[in-house]
């Protein structure tokens, strides 16, 4: 069988999924009960300074977006770090450390931007026996209006400042949680590079409302009538986060930064996505607050599988296995040209695929034949946009195949090859020597 044990910048844990910081993190009880159902890791909702404790809202504390099945999708959270104290936190992450010893223990810090704030928590923290620490620069809400969060986040040169203090106070690996609330992420990562991180993970939420109560015109969630932006978190970021992560990965001045994936991971296809996008484990929140920790099983054996399949024997082979394959738009292979073909038997005759490239794109797939309803894909006007692909009610009904080398584009009349010859001579596109 595959082994899914997990070695990240030196801690390791039994296999690569860990719980995010936030409430199913927020103490002893929750953690135990996530090592109990087999949670590789947990990082510890996020801590702050010594002293009173934040308040947080009394009240709705989470919108969510649902699919028309009411699945989640999408999560908003309001949220604040953890408004326990401070010495009872530690005192709880100093035993489950001690009665877990094989799981990874990682505690999220957030304390203002000074350098004696950040010394004098990472001292306490040090006595606890984590396996490291992971600096939250990401929350969007309410602690980056004080000062914190990604208000430090979005300044490349606090992060790498808090960073080396950090790296210089305490001798416990370094992970930066980066706010993807920014213009470039890869900027952020390569401060925290320049700061001697050991890690970073990403990406932590979005800025979001919700949406809108219509009946009283104020903000889900809401209190006392006022709502605030909140994290977005879900399903629904999953294709941000992995833009993010790759970018990262196959960015020059980051290339082999260890980074800890987080995004909308729901199920173990979803976490080799990001593996093979350069993650080296992942975290988790969303899933464990929609369908319990037991959602784990799930990952571990779909993951297992998946490696056993395909002989894959440990999570190492799988890391960055894609990032080479990503590319910028200019240097795509335009000798590509693909078509939308339809299975006749498999078609349940809905007419979808007609109805968008009829009205959307580009009129190529027809609605009758021989006086009845039929769907058949007209190749002179398919571009192979894979529209109808995308929204066919039965999977694999419509597939895309691609014209090989020489043969007759019936959309130009030209061969493959002398379409992507005439492009690149009549364009300045720098694709025609980056090939």
């Amino acid at each position: 069988m595959a082994d899914l044990t997990s070695t990240f910048i030196g801690i390791q844990s039994p296999n690569p999924f860990w719980l995010a910081s936030a409430p199913p993190t927020d103490k002893a009880y929750n953690v135990v009960r996530a090592f109990e159902a087999g949670w590789g890791g947990v990082v510890w909702k996020t801590l702050g300074e010594d002293g009173p404790p934040l308040v947080n809202v009394n009240g709705p504390r989470y919108g969510a977006w649902h699919s028309g099945d009411r699945r989640l999708m999408g999560f908003n959270n309001i949220e604040l770090i953890t408004d326990r104290p401070l010495d009872l936190n530690i005192r709880e992450i100093t035993q489950v450390k001690k009665d877990w010893p094989d799981r990874a223990m990682i505690v999220s810090l957030m304390v203002p931007c000074t350098e004696d704030a950040w010394k004098d928590v990472l001292h306490k923290i040090e006595d606890t026996g984590a396996d490291g620490i992971e600096l939250n620069f990401g929350c969007p809400h309410g602690m980056s209006e004080r000062g914190m969060g990604a208000a430090v986040g979005q300044v490349p040169e606090y992060v790498e400042m808090v960073t080396r203090w950090c790296k210089e106070y305490s001798a416990m690996p370094v992970i930066v949680k980066l706010t993807p609330n920014i213009t470039d992420i890869r900027l952020s990562a390569r401060a925290a590079c320049n700061g001697g991180a050991d890690a970073v993970s990403m990406i932590n939420t979005i800025n979001s409302i919700i949406s809108v109560d219509l009946d009283t015109f104020s903000i889900n969630p809401s209190t006392g009538g006022k709502g605030t932006h909140g994290g977005y978190c879900g399903p629904a970021v999953k294709p941000i986060a992995l833009n993010m992560v790759a970018e990262v990965a196959r960015d020059e001045q980051t290339r082999g930064l260890p980074i800890s994936g987080i995004g909308g991971i729901t199920t173990w296809r979803d976490a080799v996505d990001f593996i093979a996008l350069g993650a080296g484990n992942v975290q988790v929140c969303t899933a464990a607050m929609t369908y319990g920790f037991k959602v784990i099983d799930d990952m571990i054996a779909g993951l297992s599988d998946f490696m056993d399949d395909k002989g894959i024997t440990s999570i190492d082979e799988i890391v960055g296995k894609a990032v080479g394959n990503v590319t910028d738009w200019q240097y795509l292979d335009l000798n590509t040209i693909v078509k939308a073909e339809i299975d006749q038997d498999s078609c349940i005759q809905c007419g979808r695929c007609h109805v968008v490239c009829e009205d959307t794109s580009h009129q190529a797939i027809t609605q009758e034949k021989d006086g009845l309803r039929h769907f058949e894909v007209i190749d002179e006007e398919c571009v192979g946009c894979n529209l109808c692909v995308s929204v066919c009610p039965v999977e694999n009904c419509i597939s895309l195949r691609e014209l090989s080398a020489g043969e007759t584009d019936a959309r130009t009349g030209e061969t493959v090859s002398d379409q992507y010859a005439n492009w690149t001579t009549h364009t300045n596109n720098p694709a025609r020597t980056n090939q």
